[in-house]
C-alpha cells in the first residue's frame, strides 16, 4: 500500500475531516480515529443503518482503527502525547485554537516530534475576522460564492445536495497531507496545512469567478445552461431528458450531424458561441424540436457516436446498476464481523499495481483501544484501571 508505515492521529469527527483520513487509510495509513468513550463521532447515530450500523459512518472510516480517549483527562491527554511521539500526521477539524488550549498547539506538537504533519479542517481559516464562528456546509456554500450561482435565473440561490464543502475540503487537507509527506522526505521537516470549507468552495468557482475578475460583473444563475458555452444542458427527448455538452463549435458542428440539423450550419444566429449565447432560447428551441422525437436511448447512442458529450440525468437506483459505475467498483461491501454485509461507495483513485481495498472494517466504538495502548506499552492492568474510570 502507497501509504504503509506512514501513521495518523485522527481527531476529526463528522465529516470533512474523516473524509480527508479515510483517503489516507485507504491508501494504507495506520488511521487511528480518537474517539469519547461511550459516544463516539456523532455520525455513528446518523443516516439511515443497516443491521444496527450507520452505513454514513461506515462509509468514512473503514480502514481505521478506533480508540476511545478522554481528553479532558490528564490521563488522556498524556495517552495522546504518547501516541503523537509515534505518529507521522495528526489531523483535527476543532475550532481555531482548540487544539492549543488542550496542549497541542504548533509548539507543543514539534516538541513531542521535530517532523510531525498538523493538517487543521476549520470552517473560515485558522485566522481573520470569521475564524472564531461556527460553519457547516451549507454556511460554506453560501458564504463562499457558491450558492450565488447555482439555481436558475428567475429562483432562489440553491445548495448543492451533497455537503460538498466538508467534501472538497477533506480531499484538499488529504492532498496537502501527502505534499507534506513527500517535503518531509525530502527535508526530514514537518510542517503545518490548514484548508477550510468556505475556502475550499471559493477555489472551485472557476471561470465564475475570472470573468468576474476581468470584467467586474455579477454572475448570473443559468440552471442547466452553460454560464459560457450555448447550447448546453438538459434537452427533452421523446420520453425523457437527454444532458448533452457541445463545449465549443467543434462538438457543435458534430451535434448538429447527430441531430440531423446541418440547415442550422450557416444561420446569422447560431454561427458563433457568442451568436449561439445571446440567441440561447432560440438554438435550445431547435434542439429541442428535433430531439423530441425519437427516445433518450437513440439520442445518447448517436450523439455519443458523433463524439459529443451526452448522457442521461440517472437517479441514484440507475447510478448503482449503471455497467460503468459497476466497472468501476464504486459500490462495494464490505464485510463486518459484528454487523455484516454493509455496502458503501467505491474508491475514487484508482492504482494500477497496489489498489486501495478494504484491508479493516469500520471500527465499532473503542474496538481498538486495548490493542493500540499496549503497542504503547501499556500493561493490561494499567488498561483495566484507565477503562474503570473512562478515561478510555
Amino acid at each position: 500500500m502507497q501509504l504503509e508505515g506512514i501513521r495518523v492521529v485522527d481527531l476529526t469527527r463528522i465529516l470533512s475531516g474523516p473524509f480527508c483520513s479515510m483517503f489516507l487509510a485507504d491508501m494504507g495509513a495506520d488511521v487511528i480515529k480518537i474517539e469519547e468513550p461511550g459516544e463516539g463521532d456523532p455520525v455513528r447515530a446518523q443516516g439511515a443503518a443497516v443491521n444496527g450500523y450507520s452505513l454514513y459512518f461506515a462509509n468514512f472510516n473503514r480502514n481505521k482503527r478506533s480508540l476511545t480517549l478522554d481528553l479532558r483527562s490528564a490521563e488522556g491527554k498524556e495517552i495522546l502525547r504518547s501516541l503523537l511521539r509515534r505518529a507521522d500526521v495528526v489531523v483535527n477539524n476543532y475550532r481555531p485554537g482548540v487544539m492549543d488550549k488542550m496542549g497541542f498547539g504548533r509548539a507543543q506538537l514539534q516538541a513531542l516530534k521535530r517532523d510531525i504533519i498538523s493538517c487543521h479542517v476549520t470552517g473560515f481559516g485558522l485566522s481573520g475576522p470569521y475564524a472564531d464562528r461556527p460553519s457547516f456546509d451549507f454556511i460554506a456554500q453560501a458564504m463562499s460564492g457558491f450558492m450565488s450561482v447555482n439555481g436558475f435565473a428567475d429562483g432562489p440561490p440553491v445548495r448543492a445536495a451533497p455537503p460538498i464543502s466538508d467534501l472538497v475540503a477533506g480531499q484538499q487537507a488529504a492532498m496537502g497531507i501527502l505534499a507534506a509527506l513527500v517535503r518531509r522526505n525530502r527535508t526530514d521537516a514537518g510542517e503545518e496545512i490548514a484548508t477550510a470549507l468556505t475556502d475550499g468552495m471559493t477555489s472551485m468557482l472557476a471561470f465564475l469567478a475570472t470573468n468576474y475578475f476581468a470584467n467586474g460583473r455579477l454572475p448570473q444563475r443559468t440552471g442547466n445552461d452553460h454560464a459560457l458555452a450555448s447550447p448546453y444542458g438538459l434537452f427533452e427527448a421523446a420520453d425523457g431528458q437527454i444532458a448533452v455538452a457541445p463545449s465549443n463549435d467543434t462538438f457543435y458542428f458534430k451535434l448538429l450531424d447527430a441531430l440531423e440539423l446541418g440547415h442550422l450550419r450557416g444561420h446569422p444566429d447560431f454561427r458563433t458561441n457568442d451568436d449561439r449565447y445571446r440567441h440561447r432560447a432560440a438554438i435550445n428551441a431547435e434542439i429541442n424540436a428535433r430531439t423530441r422525437e425519437k427516445p433518450v436511448a437513440h439520442w445518447i447512442e448517436a450523439i455519443n457516436r458523433a463524439g459529443v458529450p451526452c448522457g442521461k440525468v440517472l437517479d441514484m437506483g440507475q447510478v448503482f446498476d449503471d455497467p460503468q459505475t459497476r466497472h468501476q467498483q464504486m459500490r462495494i461491501t464490505i464485510d463486518h464481523p459484528q454487523h455484516g454485509r454493509l455496502d458503501v461507495l467505491g474508491f475514487p483513485v484508482k492504482f494500477t499495481d497496489d489498489p486501495c481495498r478494504v484491508h479493516r472494517p469500520p471500527p465499532v466504538l473503542g474496538a481498538d483501544t486495548d490493542a493500540i495502548l499496549a503497542e504503547l506499552g501499556i500493561e493490561a492492568s494499567r488498561i483495566a484501571e484507565l477503562r474503570s474510570r473512562n478515561v478510555v
